[in-house]
C-alpha cells in the first residue's frame, strides 16, 4: 500500500460511517473494471444543467460560502 493511500484511508476513517460508506462505494466503482456507468436521475440531470447555466453566467460561490461548505464537513 502506498503512503498516499494510507493517508487517504486514515482521513476516511475519521469520517462518520455514512460518509465512509459513500467513499467506499465510489472507490469500488473506480476499481471495478466491470462496473456500469452511473445512471443519472432526471433530478441529477436538471441539477447539472442548472449548475452549467449558473457557471456560464459567472455565478460562483463566494469564498465565505465555500468555507462554510467545507466547515460543514469538518474542514
Amino acid at each position: 500500500m502506498t503512503d498516499l493511500l494510507k493517508q487517504a484511508i486514515e482521513r476516511i476513517r475519521a469520517l462518520p460511517d455514512e460518509q465512509q460508506d459513500e467513499v467506499a462505494r465510489v472507490l469500488l466503482r473506480i476499481v471495478d473494471a466491470e462496473s456500469e456507468p452511473v445512471a443519472l436521475s432526471q433530478g441529477d440531470r436538471l441539477a447539472i444543467e442548472r449548475s452549467k447555466a449558473a457557471a456560464a453566467r459567472g455565478e460562483f460561490a463566494s469564498d465565505d460560502e465555500v468555507r462554510a461548505a467545507w466547515a460543514s464537513f469538518g474542514r
